[in-house]
C-alpha cells in the first residue's frame, strides 16, 4: 500500500525506569501543549498506553528535524560516527542559530500563555531543520512560573533536584535557588560562549577550577581572537574572505560580551533575553557592515 504526503517524525520514547521519567513526561505535555513558536519543537502527538509485555509506555511524537543537534556540529567527533562527515558551522550560521534561541526564549519568558523556565538549555536540546533553523527542544525539565502571590508547593509543575545539566546550571541553583528567567540566561550565556569558542563548559582544557566564563573573560577583549573556534572559519566558510576582518572581530566582540553579562555569576547583575537580542543585532550590524 502507498500512503501519498508521508511525514517523517522523531519519536521520544521515555525510560520509565529512570528516575522522574513519569513526571518528565507531564511537565513535557503541559509545557507544549499550548507553546507555538517557530524556534520551538513542535509536538506532534503523545502517547500513554501499556506495551504488549503489561508495562507502562509513554511517548511523544514530533517533526523530525534533518540537520541533528547544535551539539553534533560544535563537537562532531563526540557526537557522530567515524564514517560521519565533519559537520562546521560558519560565523553568520552560528549568529543565526544564536538567535534563533533567543528568540525562543523570549516567547518562553514573555510572550506565552503563562510564562516557563525551561530549565535545560544545551546543544543537544537545539535541534535543525533543512534550513538550519533552530529549535529549541526536551521541555522534560520546563517550569511554569508561579504569580507571586502563589505559594512554591503551587507551581503547576515541579520536579526534584537541581534543574539543568552540568555546566549549564547557573550557581544558585546547586545552592536551593528555585528555578528562574535569570537561570535560563545563565545557561543562555554559557551556549553562546561554547558556540563561538567550540569549548563545552565541561571540557577538560578547562582545569583548575576555571569556569567557561572565566576563561573566556581572561581573554576578553583584546585576545578574543585567540579563543575563537578555529572551525568557525575554515576554507571552506565563506565568509572568511567576504566580510572585512575588523568587521568580523567587532562582531565576534559584541557576541562574545553578550555571553559573558548573560553568564554573571550573580543572577542580579546577568542582562534579560530582550537586551541579549538587542546585542545580537547590533553585532549583525557590525558583521553586515561595509
Amino acid at each position: 500500500m502507498i500512503f501519498e504526503n508521508e511525514t517523517i517524525v522523531a519519536v521520544k520514547v521515555l525510560n520509565l525506569e529512570k528516575h522522574d521519567a513519569s513526571r518528565s513526561f507531564v511537565s513535557e505535555c503541559e509545557a507544549l501543549r499550548n507553546v507555538r513558536h517557530r524556534n520551538l519543537i513542535k509536538v506532534l502527538s503523545s502517547c500513554s498506553s501499556i506495551d504488549q509485555h503489561g508495562n507502562e509506555f509513554k511517548a511523544l511524537v514530533f517533526e523530525f528535524m534533518p540537520n541533528g543537534s547544535l551539539a553534533e556540529w560544535l563537537h562532531p567527533n563526540e557526537n557522530t560516527y567515524m564514517d560521519s562527515p565533519i559537520k562546521s558551522l560558519s560565523l553568520v550560521e552560528r549568529l543565526s542559530i544564536a538567535v534563533d534561541v533567543a528568540r525562543a526564549l523570549d516567547y518562553l519568558h514573555y510572550h506565552g500563555p503563562t510564562p516557563i523556565v525551561y530549565c535545560d538549555l544545551k546543544p543537544s536540546n537545539i535541534l535543525l531543520d533543512d534550513d538550519m533553523t533552530a529549535h529549541v527542544g526536551d521541555f522534560g525539565l520546563a517550569r511554569f512560573l508561579a504569580p507571586p502571590d502563589t505559594l512554591p508547593s503551587q507551581s503547576l509543575t515541579t520536579t526534584s533536584g537541581i534543574k539543568g545539566s552540568i555546566g549549564y546550571i547557573p550557581p544558585e541553583y546547586g545552592m536551593g535557588g528555585r528555578p528562574s528567567i535569570e537561570g535560563d540566561m545563565y545557561s543562555y550565556g554559557i551556549l553562546l560562549l561554547e558556540m563561538f569558542t567550540g569549548v563545552s563548559p565541561t571540557d577538560e582544557r578547562l582545569r583548575d577550577g576555571v569556569s567557561l566564563h572565566k576563561h573566556v573573560e581572561m581573554a576578553f577583549p583584546e585576545q578574543v581572537g585567540d579563543i575563537i573556534d578555529s572551525k568557525l572559519f575554515s576554507t571552506s566558510n565563506v565568509e572568511a574572505n567576504t566580510y572585512a576582518s575588523e568587521n568580523v572581530f567587532d562582531c565576534l566582540v559584541s557576541v562574545i560580551q553578550c555571553g559573558l553579562w548573560c553568564s554573571k555569576e550573580s543572577l542580579k547583575d546577568r542582562i534579560s533575553i530582550k537586551d541579549a537580542i538587542k546585542q545580537l543585532n547590533s553585532a549583525w550590524t557590525k558583521l553586515l557592515s561595509s
